[in-house]
């Protein structure tokens, strides 16, 4: 059974960073593409940023704006989403998500991974 599981989120305020995490499990991790998306209330879900098995990164610049950065570790199967300089608007749901070898790298921005976790809260105060 494949599980994402988020961590990190948290209350904080504007300036801080965080650094988000997702642990994969129940499959074979090098062949995946893991994204991080955001969600906050009323509003579409967001691509953030992704990492392909090899390293491979793709963002959604309106949404980073240089702050933030995915990295992932091989070994231990986890993916983080660093997030520094934190406004008020990233305030949202952050959720991970696997898709299986993905065909070309501007197709992990679109919401259709093959798993996904339930998401770890981001709220940012000012």
């Amino acid at each position: 059974q494949v599980q994402l599981v988020e961590s990190g989120g948290g209350v904080v305020q504007a300036g801080d960073s965080l650094r988000l995490s997702c642990a994969a499990s129940g499959l074979v991790f090098g062949n995946y593409a893991v994204g991080w998306f955001r969600q906050a209330p009323g509003q579409e879900r967001e691509f953030v940023a992704a990492i392909t098995g090899n390293g491979g990164r793709i963002d959604n610049p309106e949404a980073v704006k240089g702050r933030f950065a995915i990295s992932r570790d091989n070994v231990n199967d986890m993916v983080y989403l660093q997030m520094n300089n934190l406004k008020p608007e990233d305030t949202a749901v952050y959720l991970c998500a696997a898709e299986f070898a993905p065909a070309n790298l501007g197709d992990l921005r679109r919401a259709q991974y093959d798993y996904w976790g339930q998401g770890t809260q981001v709220t940012v105060s000012s």
